[in-house]
């Protein structure tokens, strides 16, 4: 218990040398000098760059210059000697490591924060790629998020003047987002079900993560071949045109498979892969005689409900000789068919361009923080949206757009569901490699036929015919009793017993002022009758010392709360100036 209290110290002092030097709290809170925050991330070390890796991806939570620099953060931790490793993982599995490994390589091809990554073989033979967490990295993350935890709490308390970000918020994600990461067992549950919903759709390929030789702080996986997608990105175009021809060709099909699949992952699985940058993509060939080779296109598992969204229409076809592969399961999605619903709804109010109705479909996906002016909210909405209704999908910063409407949201009391921010993210990502593969294609326009097909699902003809009935049923049931109400309205205007009622815009802020205006009348009055009773006691009491005293005290009591006021009232003027 004390070496814990004496590391934990230690740890403390360490991080505030480094926050100090940096200023990094108040450039966190103001959303200033990123290269600065940047660099003591960096040097506070790996639980606060993984924190930092993961803010980058998070344009809800940062702004997008903020995100632009902890894009840049690297992982420059040195890798555990072979000893440690083994002593590490014969402790996950609770048994020798060569009687699970057939073979084991000694030096890591990958060190990053949580672990690093060795090849290996299982008593099979089968390659896989595993990965082990460092020691003491919970720990580590535990203490980190503790102290965090902490500084959060004194901090609140200190004026920092106008805050871009919500602290505490960003520290509950973050804390989330880190707890999942280590958490081996919920990535090996992940890539279980990411296997089983996506492995062999059509290119789509998923390592097979192997759960009996995989524990807590060991994740085992088929060995997958294949580098990142954006070295086929970047791969310059041939000057021989048939070629030319065939590359163009090769990368239309790429970026739309990866579309396809991803709307598959969100509005028929429900369940999404979060974190799609390029290097969580890869890409290899086949070459003749691989059992894939000569694979036929098939519908994989899609039935039902699934084939209902028709969200392939193709035919069987032979697969060509290339294939991507997902990685990391670390950072998944997951939607209620409620909220899948409310995203379609989105898609479709984008692309009408109606301010009115893409407000609408918002409020489905948020929750409510405060009171809403739903007429404010769609009017800061409309302002906000005119600019870029005139706009390609191409010409807009997608980073910045969605940090600018998600502070719109809270300005308003509205505070987008997690799940909806972690696909906008993943949609960014998404889009950034597709426009990269082919400009051509765009992820709104893939996603709206299958958005329109829920909608289409959802309605029910039979259901909606009832329902008409029942309300043709109401109306001409109440038409029958209409000249009686009338005569009653106007018997009711006519004895003055006729009440109208009237709602204005920002009215609980005004009832608000009155009150407050109200309430400093009452207390100006109440203190000036303490003064006034308070005077005629001193004065009417000079042979009666505990009535003087009485007296006394009502000043000093009516003193004592108008200093209150003004401080008060000095430090609410301070806080307005600040807010604007």
């Amino acid at each position: 218990m004390a070496n814990t209290e004496m590391s934990r110290s230690a740890r403390l002092n360490e991080i505030i040398k480094v926050v100090r030097k940096y200023k990094m709290i108040s450039n966190f809170y103001h959303q200033t000098n990123p290269q600065d925050f940047r660099h003591g991330l960096e040097e506070l070390g790996p639980t606060f760059i993984k924190a930092g890796q993961m803010m980058s991806t998070r344009p809800d939570l940062v702004s997008p210059a903020y995100i632009k620099e902890l894009q840049r953060l690297q992982d420059h931790v040195p890798a555990d000697s072979f000893a440690v490793i083994k002593k590490s993982v014969e402790h996950s599995l609770g048994q020798p490591m060569n009687q699970v490994f057939k073979s084991f390589d000694e030096k890591p091809f990958a060190s990053a924060s949580i672990g690093q990554t060795y090849h290996a073989q299982l008593m099979d033979g089968t390659a896989v790629v595993v990965k082990v967490q460092h020691p003491h990295v919970q720990e580590l993350v535990k203490t980190d998020l503790a102290l965090f935890d902490q500084a959060i709490k004194i901090v609140n308390v200190v004026p920092f003047g106008k805050m871009v970000i919500d602290p505490q918020r960003v520290y509950q994600e973050l804390s989330n987002s880190l707890l999942n990461e280590i958490d081996t067992n919920r990535e090996i549950k992940n890539g279980v079900e990411f296997y089983r919903l996506n492995n062999d759709d059509d290119i789509i390929k998923v390592p097979r993560v192997y759960e009996k030789e995989s524990a807590q702080g060991l994740l085992v996986n088929q060995a997958m071949n294949g580098t990142s997608i954006k070295h086929l990105i970047h791969q310059p175009l041939s000057d021989d045109q048939d070629k030319k021809k065939q590359q163009l060709a090769e990368r239309h099909y790429i970026a739309r498979i990866l579309v396809r699949n991803f709307i598959k992952q969100v509005f028929v699985d429900h369940y999404f892969h979060a974190d799609p940058h390029p290097g969580n993509l890869l890409f290899y060939r086949l070459t003749p005689g691989d059992p894939d080779y000569d694979r036929q296109a098939s519908d994989h598992q899609w039935s039902g409900q699934v084939k209902s969204l028709q969200l392939s229409a193709q035919q069987s076809h032979r697969l060509p000789p290339y294939r991507l592969v997902y990685l990391d399961f670390g950072m998944m999605g997951r939607l209620t068919s409620n909220l899948a619903d409310g995203i379609a709804d989105i898609v479709l109010a984008l692309n009408s361009k109606d301010s009115h109705f893409i407000g609408q479909a918002i409020l489905a996906v948020c929750n409510r923080t405060g009171q809403v002016d739903k007429n404010q909210f769609y009017e800061d909405l409309d302002s906000f949206m005119r600019p870029y209704f005139s706009a390609g999908l191409g010409e807009i910063d997608f980073s910045n757009f969605t940090f600018q409407i998600i502070n719109l949201c809270e300005k308003n009391h509205l505070q987008m569901k997690s799940e909806v921010t972690l696909l906008i993210k993943a949609f960014g990502l998404l889009e950034a490699t597709v426009a990269a593969l082919d400009p051509s294609i765009s992820m709104m326009n893939v996603a709206r036929p299958f958005a329109r097909q829920i909608i289409r699902r959802r309605f029910n003809w039979r259901n909606t015919i009832d329902e008409e009935l029942v309300t043709l049923y109401r109306g001409l049931k109440a038409s029958s009793t209409l000249p009686i109400k009338v005569n009653e309205l106007i018997d009711s205007i006519s004895t003055g017993q006729a009440r109208i009622k009237f709602q204005y815009q920002h009215e609980s802020k005004v009832l608000r002022a009155v009150e407050r205006i109200v309430n400093r009348l009452m207390i100006v009055i109440i203190l000036a009758a303490v003064i006034l009773g308070s005077s005629i006691l001193v004065e009417g009491s000079a042979n009666h010392p505990n009535i003087n005293r009485l007296g006394v005290v009502g000043y000093s009591v009516a003193i004592i709360v108008i200093i209150i006021l003004v401080i008060n009232e000095i430090i609410s003027r301070w806080r307005r100036s600040h807010r604007h």
